[in-house]
């Protein structure tokens, strides 16, 4: 949704003729000031005429829905997604590809790891080797992201994702608080600032295969409170005694990823900027 909104801001009276979207389902995409945009089923995705073509590809089963789904209709859902994409690439005439990754994909051989996180990682890294072999083969373009932490307009899953649970409480004045007895360390990075790095590595057309990680300042969970409830004003923030030895770190490869935004031109931003702009979107949407 938020890709959708910066390509409809982007592109102008031009949008409709140039952005076809495609989900599980026919259905509305109902955007800020009142902006509407139609989704097709995925499986019409072939439908469309060939033409030079960047294609975003976004669609996957979640780890939660690994938590609740059958192992066996779980990969095969997930596979058949990745197929149904693979085979219209190039009856589309697709030049570039990006593919949402996940950090996960980091534990697809981790034997320490919870099971579904294994097997959300294990089927994110083939769909990883499944477009990177069609980039090879075919001498094009692809963007693989393994994504970490997200922040801006359209985040979702308010209660699971610490900083909309944080940002949600500081708008109701309550006080910010984190609980975990262990240090939980996160880095963020503002989705607008990700998809210009994505479309200005399209579009330089390299014909070949660029993997990163999305990268951000790491921050434990306890500063990030603090830093929400200081900027937005709340009733403060408190973070539970630390406890336990046993760290929570999900953190990408921020100096890879800083390299890259310096080489396209593209400045950061900052951890205050990104609760802002997040905080906008939810104080307008709850």
């Amino acid at each position: 949704m938020a890709t959708v909104e910066l390509l409809h801001n982007a592109l102008g009276n031009t949008f409709a003729d140039r952005v076809y979207c495609y989900g599980s389902v026919s259905r509305t995409l109902t955007l800020r000031e009142a902006r509407v945009v139609q989704q097709r089923p995925l499986c019409d995705l072939s439908e469309l005429q060939p033409h030079p073509t960047i294609l975003l590809h976004l669609a996957f089963l979640t780890k939660e829905r690994a938590e609740t789904m059958d192992e066996a209709t779980y990969r095969r859902a997930n596979d058949e997604i990745g197929q149904i994409v693979l085979d219209a690439l190039d009856p589309m005439g697709v030049t570039g590809i990006f593919v949402a990754s996940s950090g996960a994909a980091r534990h697809a051989d981790d034997t320490t790891a919870p099971h579904a996180l294994k097997l959300y990682g294990l089927l994110k890294r083939n769909d990883e080797s499944r477009f990177k072999a069609w980039a090879e083969s075919k001498r094009k373009t692809a963007v693989i992201a393994r994504i970490f932490n997200l922040s801006g307009p359209y985040i979702n899953k308010h209660q699971a994702y610490a900083l909309a649970a944080f940002i949600n409480d500081a708008l109701a004045a309550r006080t910010v608080k984190v609980n975990a007895p262990f240090p939980v360390t996160r880095s963020f990075v503002a989705i607008r600032e990700l998809m210009s790095l994505v479309f200005s590595l399209i579009l330089e057309d390299r014909q070949s295969v660029i993997s990163f990680d999305t990268g951000g300042v790491p921050l434990e969970l306890g500063d990030v409170a603090h830093l929400v409830a200081e900027i937005l004003e709340a009733a403060g923030a408190e973070r539970a005694a630390i406890t336990s030895d046993e760290a929570n770190r999900y953190v990408g490869d921020g100096q890879s990823y800083r390299q890259l935004l310096v080489s396209q031109g593209i400045e950061a931003v900052s951890m205050e900027q990104q609760i802002l702009e997040t905080a906008d979107f939810l104080s307008r949407t709850n």
